[in-house]
């Protein structure tokens, strides 16, 4: 394969290469502003990498993945398209977001975990109405003022403001679909986790915010006369501005929507994505995903576990992180403890219940 097309390379190891990304095909072309500085809030560090990639991953021998991977996580970003990541559970769709920010320098990770009573609206923002209710009334009981300006929202937007409740943007805090899509110099990384979990309405909720690149504010824009930029909390806890009540991306986030598989998506939403379907891991990818996050002497020791897992995942579905944790355990036992362990924790996931 061609390498010098390749903007994340799956080297594990950090570098500008999304600089050189070229600019979005014109039907992809966001842009939301002002630009967010490149060291601002999009740019905190991902905590999460040493549990998610391994705290020895620089000692791990190093995995390339399949070209087939590469080549889909790269069409993502030049495209400025979400990557539909299906696979059984255990086989690193997750893992793919931390290790594309990782190498990419993209910060932390934002993440949207599905499950079936999920809506659009959970990730793009929260609006807490009822705590601007109770602090209406605290101030008014308080005799602190009667005014009905922008701040309380309860008026025309024409009278003063009162200084004892705070305004609207205390009470916003954007999800992470909605921080995702704040106009940043460099993409932000969302994962989606397990779609094919949510609702039916779901996936196509999403085709619109997708697809545009931005979302309206219905709070902040009823107050846009008044109110023109207003402060409100990010994902990461930070504060932004949002200008006039909508939030339009300037770089398309790197997006990864993972799914089990266990059920399909509609043909909107598949055409937006590029699509990924990943294996089961071989013994090269699970020896390293072992050395990566135990150390070299754990992949020695447990190199009987990987061999006795790959045998049973040709006729069940077992995952990878059932193998780390009989590997880590097992470790400190001896036989014939190890063994039973090793059978208590390495379970099929498909029996019949």
């Amino acid at each position: 394969m061609n390498d010098e097309w390749l903007i994340y390379r799956g080297v594990g190891e950090p570098h500008d290469g999304i600089d050189a990304l070229p600019d979005p095909p014109p039907w992809r072309d966001f842009d939301g502003g002002p630009v967010a500085e490149p060291d601002g809030p999009a740019r905190v560090a991902d905590g999460n990498v040493a549990r998610r990639l391994g705290a020895h991953r620089q000692a791990a021998e190093l995995h390339r993945p399949e070209p087939e991977e590469l080549e889909a996580i790269n069409a993502a970003l030049y495209l400025r398209r979400p990557l539909l990541v299906t696979g059984f559970p255990g086989t690193g769709k997750s893992t793919l977001a931390h290790a594309v920010a990782h190498e990419l320098k993209l910060g932390r990770v934002l993440r949207w975990p599905v499950v079936s009573r999920t809506v659009l609206q959970d990730g793009l923002y929260r609006y807490d109405a009822l705590a601007r209710l109770q602090d209406v009334q605290i101030a008014a009981s308080s005799g602190s003022g009667t005014g009905t300006g922008a701040s309380t929202g309860t008026g025309s937007g024409t009278g003063a403001a009162d200084p004892a409740v705070p305004g609207i943007g205390k009470y916003i805090r954007l999800g992470p679909l909605g921080t995702a899509l704040l106009p940043t110099a460099r993409p932000r990384v969302l994962l989606i986790d397990e779609l094919d979990k949510s609702d039916i309405d779901l996936p196509n909720d999403l085709l619109n915010v997708l697809e545009e690149g931005e979302f309206a504010l219905p709070e902040l824009e009823r107050v846009a006369d008044v109110e023109p930029e207003v402060q409100v909390l990010t994902d990461d806890g930070t504060k932004v501005t949002v200008r006039g009540g909508r939030v339009r991306c300037r770089a398309f986030p790197f997006i990864i929507l993972t799914s089990n598989g266990e059920r399909d998506f509609p043909a909107a939403l598949l055409r937006r994505c590029i699509q990924l379907k990943l294996g089961q891991p071989g013994e090269k990818r699970l020896a390293t995903m072992v050395r990566a996050h135990l150390g070299e002497e754990a992949a020695r020791l447990g190199a009987d576990l990987i061999r006795e897992f790959l045998s049973r995942s040709q006729s069940e579905l077992v995952a990878a992180d059932q193998l780390l944790n009989a590997v880590y355990l097992t470790h400190y036992a001896a036989p014939p403890t190890r063994e039973d362990l090793a059978d208590l924790l390495i379970q099929r996931l498909d029996r019949p219940r």
